[in-house]
């Protein structure tokens, strides 16, 4: 098994001036002179952690971490004004030419990978290869498969409580509608009761049999009303781009060297997206682990990415 690379400290942080009320939180680890990679954390709003810098040699990687809009660091938390995904694609652009960067390698998971396929879409040139984890494709029946029918079918407990969390008049428009609404217009008390079940629900079909209850805060705070707040944000508004985009636009990035991870326990993403984007792009490496799950943790799964970032960088000219 290989294990993440040791801590690291960045050698340089800033914060990305937009014509928006936003500030991006950038920050920059590693090897200047090494191969640039850029790490997209999912969510939308979930942030970068320390550990994430740790899934790249330090000696050989230029490593670049960014909070998106509104996510983390970035100020101000949680504003969902100007922040769509062309907005995240757009600061991505924005970063990699204020950094001097030729080409950069783009890691991302999740919602990460989703916005890693789109940046490429747009700017294929500027990419140098692709590692993406638990893709997430942003159709309308991944969607369902997480909202109304699917993963509730294995969690059905914690998907009564999340229904069960909001009034009950919205709930005939649909549960998306209806967390949306409610998340957004309730009074304080309910939104807090919906993001304690939204919370429980997204960590249990995240994290399955590692996911312990306990550990949830004891009180909800006005900034996980706002985190839960911006997921409703994208996910009403079908992440900011047409059904089936992301596959559909393939064809475009099939030269780009691709490395494609997903874990055969992922119950928030499931492997079929994984497998549909293998298709999509028949050149790409594609790895299914038998008993990961969707987040970037647990031994196979770390393994598995530290080895894909081991393996990418012979494939990648410095630009």
């Amino acid at each position: 098994m290989t294990s993440l690379y040791p801590e690291i400290e960045p050698f340089n942080h800033f914060f990305l001036e937009t014509d928006s009320p936003h500030q991006v939180y950038v920050e920059q680890c590693g090897n200047p002179q090494g191969i640039p990679v850029v790490f997209l954390h999912g969510g939308p709003c979930s942030g970068c952690r320390p550990e994430h810098r740790r899934f790249f040699n330090p000696e050989l990687y230029h490593i670049i971490l960014l909070d998106q809009r509104g996510s983390g660091r970035s100020l101000p938390f949680g504003e969902i004004r100007n922040n769509t995904t062309q907005d995240l694609i757009n600061d991505l652009e924005q970063i990699r030419q204020q950094l001097k960067i030729s080409q950069w390698l783009l890691f991302g998971g999740s919602w990460g990978a989703a916005l890693a396929l789109l940046y490429a879409q747009q700017y294929p040139e500027q990419v140098s290869a692709m590692i993406l984890r638990g893709v997430f494709l942003a159709r309308q029946k991944d969607l369902d498969w997480f909202i109304d029918e699917g993963a509730g079918r294995i969690y059905p407990e914690y998907w009564q409580n999340l229904l069960h969390s909001m009034p009950q008049e919205p709930l005939k428009h649909g549960l998306l509608e209806a967390l949306t609404h409610s998340i957004f217009a309730a009074d304080e008390v309910t939104r807090k009761r919906i993001t304690r079940a939204w919370m429980m629900w997204s960590g249990q079909t995240a994290l399955g049999p590692y996911y312990d209850p306990a550990r949830e805060p004891e009180h909800i705070s006005e900034k996980m009303v706002k985190q839960v707040q911006m997921e409703m944000h994208y996910a009403k508004n079908r992440y900011f781009i047409a059904e089936n985009q992301i596959l559909e636009n393939c064809p475009t990035i099939q030269h780009i060297p691709c490395m494609i991870i997903h874990g055969r326990m992922d119950l928030v993403c499931p492997t079929e997206a994984g497998f549909s984007l293998s298709k999509a792009l028949p050149d790409a490496d594609f790895s299914i682990l038998p008993t990961a799950g969707h987040v970037a943790a647990g031994n196979e799964m770390i393994s598995a990415l530290v080895d894909a970032t081991d393996k990418m960088h012979p494939k990648i000219q410095t630009g």
